[in-house]
């Protein structure tokens, strides 16, 4: 191999094919090679390919270590009002896990962009206005327009976490899709952070028990509670420090998920026509074909916003339009569904919410589809594709506004 490299040294072409070949072995005889050829630029060229090595894991400067140390701080103290007396645990986190981890995303985002202070007033105002409703709203278990905003609040508060990340660059649609790009590795990453944590925990238990100690409620209830919000505002900063510890992994999870569940969603389409089974008169199988919808929605969206569209890929453009005509055919059966319930059993708070929650997924995905179409088509370029999804975000907000703060209202919290 040596004297193959020798021999090639001058003719890429060639030294490409010996390197695809045999990669170890090309990296051992170049490496031995290289000693005597120091100074021979293909051979310098070389040596920076197969050798180079990036810098270690990036904690930042103090100053950001310092911001994430404070705002992990007022985060925690903010989730340990579940510990204060008389305080019912379940209702506070059902109401406020979102305010534990989200404003303090948009508080790091907001200090990184360095808005202007009315910018950053009308962020605060937005998350303290909403804490104060989403607290003093009735408590009402059986309220089906209460449990509506205690699932479209969180939503609606991350399109405010997409303003902070977009600073003064909230019509860039390619700022935009970074959001969505980042909110996948921040899924990831925090997955990876809560696995170790998961291990340490059980280590933890196991040493104190052999010294007959059981300290899993104290450990849980003011230790762990502390991860709530420490968690993810480590990850993002982990993450805006070392743009380059996801971008490996991300697009490999995606390239994996979309085939399968596109196998997957065609499968079960047919079994499904095969069996006869229609969310028409069941209320369990509507809600998984929106869970379902939503999830294959995020997938396509973090598919694109994970892939390389400065050029065309054919098989990846067809393997997504096919995902999202599929998932198109899902929102058709759900709607037609939602319609033929409210017209049997009348309006409610969560038909209206499902109806309109599908017709605006329903939209987006034509939309995306379009896009997808005319690209495959040469009639436009592939950032159509991201455009497509980028300039319909806004429409997510105005909508979970509505149905976390109209809705209650408007139904009189029933």
């Amino acid at each position: 191999m040596k004297n193959e490299i020798l021999k090639n040294i001058d003719n890429p072409k060639e030294l490409e094919k010996l390197y695809r070949s045999d990669k170890l072995a090309f990296k051992k005889a170049f490496n031995l090679a290289y000693t005597d050829h120091t100074s021979h630029p293909n051979f310098q060229f070389w040596d920076l390919r197969l050798n180079f090595s990036e810098d270690g894991l990036s904690f930042g400067n103090r100053k950001e270590l310092w911001l994430v140390l404070i705002l992990t701080i007022i985060a925690g103290l903010i989730a340990n009002i579940s510990n204060i007396p008389g305080i019912r645990a379940e209702l506070f986190f059902t109401r406020n896990t979102a305010f534990i981890i989200i404003p303090f995303l948009s508080a790091y985002f907001l200090k990184k962009q360095a808005l202007t202070l009315n910018q950053i007033v009308f962020v605060a105002i937005v998350f303290l206005v909403s804490a104060a409703y989403i607290n003093l709203i009735p408590d009402l278990p059986l309220s089906s327009s209460i449990k509506l905003a205690y699932i479209h609040l969180p939503i609606f508060l991350w399109t405010v976490l997409g303003y902070s990340y977009l600073g003064n660059s909230h019509l860039d649609n390619d700022k935009r899709i970074n959001f969505l790009k980042y909110n996948g590795d921040l899924i990831i990453m925090v997955a990876i952070i809560v696995l170790s944590c998961f291990l340490f925990t059980a280590i933890t238990f196991g040493l104190f028990q052999l010294i007959g100690y059981k300290i899993e409620e104290f450990y849980m209830k003011h230790i762990a509670i502390w991860a709530i919000a420490g968690i993810p505002i480590f990850a993002t900063y982990l993450i805006d420090n070392n743009p380059n510890i996801i971008n490996k992994v991300s697009p490999i999870i995606a390239k994996i998920f979309t085939p399968l569940v596109f196998i997957n969603l065609a499968v079960y389409l047919i079994t499904l026509i095969y069996a006869g089974k229609y969310p028409y008169n069941d209320r369990t199988l509507l809600l998984i074909y929106n869970a379902l919808l939503v999830g294959v929605l995020a997938l396509i969206f973090f598919s694109v916003a994970e892939s390389e569209t400065s050029t065309k890929n054919n098989y990846k453009t067809i393997l997504l339009l096919g995902l999202s005509v599929l998932t198109i055919i899902v929102n058709v059966i759900a709607l037609s569904a939602i319609c033929f319930r409210i017209m049997e059993l009348g309006i409610t708070p969560n038909r209206i919410a499902v109806l309109g929650g599908n017709v605006f997924i329903f939209i987006h995905l034509i939309f995306v589809s379009y896009s997808l179409l005319n690209v495959l088509r040469n009639k436009a370029e592939a950032i159509a594709i991201e455009n497509s999804i980028a300039k319909y975000l806004p429409a997510y907000a105005i909508w979970t506004g509505i149905v976390a703060f109209i809705f209650p209202l408007l139904f009189g919290f029933k």
